[in-house]
């Protein structure tokens, strides 16, 4: 899976032909989530602080 970007620990990756809803991949040591990039709802399990740096830049790209 392509990555995007890797910070303090944190892996994010996409891969554009994936299923719907569009999505990216967030990878932080034995954790792993999925974050939705319309919503922003979060399936998986990752510490706040890592899903608070991983969500950062995806928020200010969601449109209302």
């Amino acid at each position: 899976m392509p990555e995007i970007c890797h910070f303090y620990g944190i892996v994010i990756t996409m891969y554009l032909p994936d299923h719907n809803p569009p999505h990216f991949h967030v990878r932080y040591n034995e954790y792993r989530a999925t974050i939705d990039i319309q919503t922003g709802r979060v399936t998986g399990q990752m510490p706040r602080r890592a899903l608070r740096w991983s969500m950062s830049g995806s928020t200010s790209t969601r449109t209302s």
